[in-house]
């Protein structure tokens, strides 16, 4: 099988891969994140019969739309500014409230976001989208979250990032 690098190469994505390789990183490598994301996520997504793809389209070209769909899904919930709009930024003592955060979601972003915890450190923030139209050119529209995160009500601290 194909790395994702030489799939996304192949198919003229070399600036989604730059962004990739500034954004999405993984543990133990990027290569390990970006197969893992394809096989659990993408290859959901890639539903798409031969024949409804262009003419002469190269092997894993289903593969470049999904990495470009997530990127921009990214791209367009800029959570840091969501949050920092609030008054909510990174801090090692500073707690907040459920309430608190999801309020920050809703009137900068429109939406809520599940909210992950542990050990009351907020760890991940997964947003929602429903897909109008095709996969190739269709328009991802953000909702509330389908099933909520696990953080308690009070207490959740947001910490910086480790260098």
């Amino acid at each position: 099988m194909a790395s994702i690098r030489d799939v996304l190469t192949a198919n003229g994505k070399e600036d989604l891969l730059q962004w990739m390789e500034e954004f999405w990183l993984g543990i133990p490598s990027n290569e390990y994140l970006w197969a893992n994301e394809w096989n659990r996520h993408g290859t959901c997504m890639s539903t798409i019969a031969p024949s409804c793809l262009p003419a002469g389209s190269p092997s894993g070209f289903d593969a470049s739309i999904y990495f470009q769909k997530a990127a921009d899904a990214f791209s367009s919930v800029p959570t840091y500014q969501f949050l920092a709009s609030a008054g909510i930024e990174p801090d090692r003592t500073k707690k907040y409230t459920l309430d608190e955060l999801e309020a920050a979601f809703k009137q900068t972003h429109g939406f809520i976001p599940a909210l992950d915890c542990k050990n009351k450190e907020l760890t991940a923030i997964s947003y929602y989208f429903h897909l109008r139209g095709t996969l190739m050119d269709g328009t991802l529209v953000p909702l509330d979250t389908l099933k909520r995160g696990n953080c308690p009500k009070t207490g959740i601290r947001y910490l910086p990032k480790p260098n």
